[in-house]
């Protein structure tokens, strides 16, 4: 098995699934402000500005992802918004996704892990470039990382309300 072309198809469809999950929060049906509305509902400080960083981080991790750049810290930046939509929604749902539980956020999280372990693979920038990343100490620190982020983004910003909403976003 071409192991460079595994670590290219996991790129491409995580990738393209950030790129379309934030064109849909930031150009969507609802756009920006019914995102904003939707974050505000789950307990997120300063709604707005937590609406366009999502878009504009999931568009740019995305795309670094599709084209193998900087792989680990793209993939760092998708775990920590599937950290935090893990804490935010998911969590107290249980794990099964069709009762918005957490098994789709889980799965995506361990794929970019992998991903981060396994590097890019030589179709990617990151080849082109000579940078050797990937190993098993760039799993670990994206994950790290990513959950850190979100963590400390919660910390500051995540005021759930006994009573808040924590449905799906549409």
């Amino acid at each position: 098995m071409d192991h460079d072309l595994a670590a290219l198809v996991l790129r491409v469809v995580l990738g393209a699934t950030f790129v379309l999950h934030g064109w849909n929060h930031g150009f969507g049906a609802g756009g920006l402000a019914g995102t904003a509305s939707w974050f505000e509902g789950i307990g997120l400080r300063w709604p707005r500005f937590q609406a366009a960083v999502s878009t504009y981080l999931e568009l740019a991790a995305g795309i670094a992802l599709v084209v193998g750049l900087f792989t680990p810290a793209a993939a760092a930046a998708c775990i920590g918004v599937m950290a935090t939509a893990f804490f935010t929604v998911h969590r107290s749902n249980g794990f099964f996704i069709f009762k918005e539980g957490y098994e789709y956020v889980l799965v995506i999280a361990a794929s970019l892990t992998a991903l981060a372990m396994v590097g890019p693979g030589r179709y990617s920038l990151d080849d082109a470039f000579g940078l050797e990343l990937a190993g098993w100490e760039y799993g670990v620190g994206a994950f790290a990382v990513g959950v850190a982020g979100a963590v400390g983004m919660l910390a500051v910003c995540w005021r759930p309300s006994r009573t808040a909403d924590t449905g799906s976003e549409g």
